[in-house]
């Protein structure tokens, strides 16, 4: 393992500065002051294009770089246009110079944007958008976001999943800073893993990703973007609590060295030590935890090179099950206990060749290497696994005659060592995939953009793949934007962690032939309407997509007594329609409505060994988001709250059923439809901001959401079956502290 680890360090080189954005903020000077205060609403832009965006109410902004022009212009009513020729750099500091007094100008920004130029229907969520709620993690990140669905995978465990376009977020690639992070064994619980505070945006796209980042995006793909090194806030403090009894506290530090050099230190703290028992059936609603989790990185900035390298530690301890169980009682039927812990170490390193004279052309490297291990218990059933994995990705950029006309190739390589103990059921593999690609992009004034890209990965163990994949932007007036992909999809499940939750029950796990690779397709389209009504404006996004799939992963848990593994034979198919409306009615009044319609299906094998055609499990046909936020003027109160209506969902067969009698029709049921709601008030000053809100305030509760909690060790136990809130109301409070440069 050493070995392995000390080669990664040697080789952690990463992304291309071509494939990233361009972040920095706009600052006026204070008079009389060495103080600078930021500039919402500030236009930047590319000279020359139509590419622009404009500065949130922190005075940062994030747009990806030109093709076409490195000419940068800033500007903003009552200051001096500033004009910054972009070399190397990717983070500025830009401050305006007054032209004129004002007695007052204040143009605020959307929490959450559509990325107008990228032909991908991506959506931006800034830090404006992740304030809106408490946002401890990445789990709790999508609370305002209609696309991306967040629930409990059971009613012990803790662990999150998401949902988007019908289906779990194993089908979504989930990268940190553009390398795939949250898979394997890490997607039991590695949304819990990144820190909000450590989120300076995330993209959310729908769709098969680019062939640049691999081969696994399959229904969509989410790419997180952390606080950098040479960030303007030189200290960030969050201290969070909630009367549940969690409590946790975040800590990052950004230092410029010199002129070339910044470092950076991530830190996170959290806890739950309260044994909470609200519905009375024994069991904890939360389990009790312990995270630490640290990021040291380092940045190297010249006109030529761009580098990036650091390190990261994660050590989480969770204990759960019955209320009076404790650690000593492991491997007893004393009570029944659920315990994990995981240790995960990373290093990581980003480097470039740019070419200042020609912002077209760019020379990049991505490898990463990583270390998660994961020892488990559920009652008597112990569960232990590793996970080896190191990336890397050669990625060339330049153009064809012209800009309109540019490309990206380059090879990567995938490494992952499994190594999973379930009981005495031992699964091991090693993959080893190499792998190019090439794309293509055609850009005719950011009117009309082509992306045609494939790649072509030898997998040690599956064969040749290859993975094809369009997508289509053309604009057909300045506020009507049309959207169209198609691609293909390959990955590699890992059964036992997907499936995490469902161990925690008495079901009996068969794997009834070797698990294939899932292959799919997914095909969609969308429409953007912005509109301007009087002094209304807002944007209308209609979007429908489909994903078949050629082969599936099959989690059977029609029979209550086993979960079934086995590939499909069949159809299985998702199809997702969602229409939203953004709209700011009046000056810093922002409303979101979005409606959400799934319709999931998957081949079963029923008791006759007859292949039946089932809605998907646990997956809710109908949703109806609506999120509201108001601020005062100067953001001095923000006011923000959230309605989410779940429709129905269907739920496995949870009757008895024993050898000597097994019903002709294991008939499934229907969960009842809830609402939740969420509030959350802040009071922002200079440096502090002070909120406190509220999670499922109308404290919506499922009953009964483990069955046979009476015979934990018997043959009707199971926590599996979750599909609502298993605790209920939460209060929460919080303070950040931050001190800019």
């Amino acid at each position: 393992m050493l070995k392995f680890l000390t080669g990664g360090i040697f080789f952690l080189v990463t992304s291309s500065l071509f494939a990233q954005r361009i972040t920095g903020s706009v600052n006026e000077q204070v008079p009389d002051s060495k103080d600078l205060k930021p500039i919402t609403g500030a236009n930047v832009y590319w000279s020359g294009t139509t590419q622009a965006t404009t500065t949130d109410t922190s005075g940062r902004f994030n747009i990806p770089r030109s093709a076409q022009s490195n000419l940068l212009v800033i500007s903003f009513v009552g200051f001096r246009n500033d004009t910054v020729k972009m070399g190397a750099e990717n983070d500025l500091q830009v401050v305006l110079q007054s032209d004129q007094t004002l007695n007052e100008v204040v143009v605020r920004g959307n929490t959450s944007t559509i990325d107008r130029l990228s032909p991908h229907q991506t959506e931006i969520i800034t830090t404006r958008a992740l304030a809106k709620a408490a946002c401890c993690n990445l789990s709790e990140s999508f609370e305002t976001n209609a696309s991306v669905s967040v629930s409990y995978a059971d009613a012990v465990t803790g662990s999150k999943q998401i949902q988007m376009l019908g289906l779990n977020g194993t089908y979504i690639q989930t990268n940190i800073e553009n390398i795939p992070s949250i898979r394997g064994l890490a997607s039991t619980f590695g949304l819990n893993f990144v820190p909000g505070t450590w989120i300076q945006s995330i993209d959310v796209g729908k769709g098969a990703g680019s062939v640049v980042n691999g081969y696994e995006s399959m229904t969509g793909q989410i790419n997180v973007e952390m606080q950098k090194p040479d960030s303007r806030e030189k200290l960030y403090l969050n201290t969070y609590v909630n009367n549940f009894g969690r409590a946790e506290v975040n800590l990052n530090l950004a230092t410029q060295l010199n002129e070339k050099w910044s470092t950076g230190l991530l830190t996170h703290a959290s806890t739950l030590r309260n044994r909470v028992d609200k519905n009375g059936d024994g069991f904890l609603d939360m389990p009790l935890y312990t995270q630490y989790n640290v990021v040291n990185r380092w940045k190297y900035q010249s006109d030529k090179v761009m580098a990036q390298f650091g390190v990261k530690a994660l050590y989480e301890d969770r204990l759960g099950g019955q209320k009076d169980f404790e650690k000593d009682m492991k491997g007893t039927t004393q009570a029944y206990g659920f315990g994990a812990k995981v240790n995960r170490y990373e290093f990581f390193s980003k480097i470039a060749r740019l070419f200042p004279d020609k912002p077209y052309k760019g020379l990049g490297f991505i490898l990463n290497a990583s270390l998660h291990d994961s020892k488990s218990y559920f009652g008597l059933n112990n569960y232990d696994g590793t996970q080896k994995t190191m990336y890397g990705n050669l990625i060339y950029q330049s153009i064809i005659g012209n800009t309109n006309h540019s490309y990206k190739t380059g090879l990567s390589y995938l490494l992952d060592n499994y190594n999973e103990l379930y009981k005495d059921m031992r699964l091991a593999r090693n993959e080893s995939v190499p792998g190019a690609f090439f794309e293509y992009t055609y850009n005719n004034l950011d009117k009309f953009v082509l992306v045609a890209g494939g790649r072509v990965d030898f997998h040690n163990l599956y064969g040749t793949q290859w993975t094809p994949r369009l997508h289509l932007k053309y604009s057909l007036t300045d506020q009507t934007t049309l959207r169209a992909s198609a691609g293909k999809g390959f990955r590699v499940s890992n059964p036992l962690a997907e499936y995490y939750g469902n161990l925690v029950s008495s079901r009996t796990v068969q794997f009834r032939e070797s698990i294939r690779p899932e292959v799919s397709w997914n095909y969609g389209a969308s429409v953007t309407q912005d509109f301007k009504l009087g002094n209304m404006s807002g944007n209308l996004i209609v979007d429908f997509y489909r994903t078949n799939f050629e082969n599936q992963l099959v989690a059977d848990m029609e029979d209550p007594r086993y979960i079934r593994f086995y590939n499909l034979e069949g159809n299985a198919y998702a199809n997702s329609f969602q229409a939203e409306a953004n709209l700011t009615p009046i000056k810093r009044l922002e409303l979101k409505l979005a409606y959400r319609l799934f319709d999931v299906k998957q081949t079963i094998r029923n008791v006759y060994d007859e292949n039946v055609l089932l809605p998907r499990m646990m997956v809710s046909r109908d949703r109806v988001l609506f999120n509201a936020g108001y601020a005062l003027p100067y953001d001095k109160w923000k006011f923000d709250a959230t309605v989410q209506w779940n429709g129905k969902r269907r739920i496995p067969y949870m009757g008895h059923v024993d050898d000597h009698h097994i019903p002709d029709n294991l008939t499934s049921t229907m969960s009842p439809s809830f609402y939740n709601f969420n509030a959350q008030v802040t009071r922002t000053f200079p440096k502090w901001d002070i909120y406190l809100g509220g999670e499922n305030l109308a404290n919506f509760r499922q009953k009964n959401p483990i069955m046979g909690t009476d015979e934990p060790f018997g043959q009707h136990f199971d926590a599996g079956m979750a599909w609502g809130p298993v605790v209920g109301r939460m209060i929460y409070a919080g303070i950040r502290y931050k001190i800019i440069r």
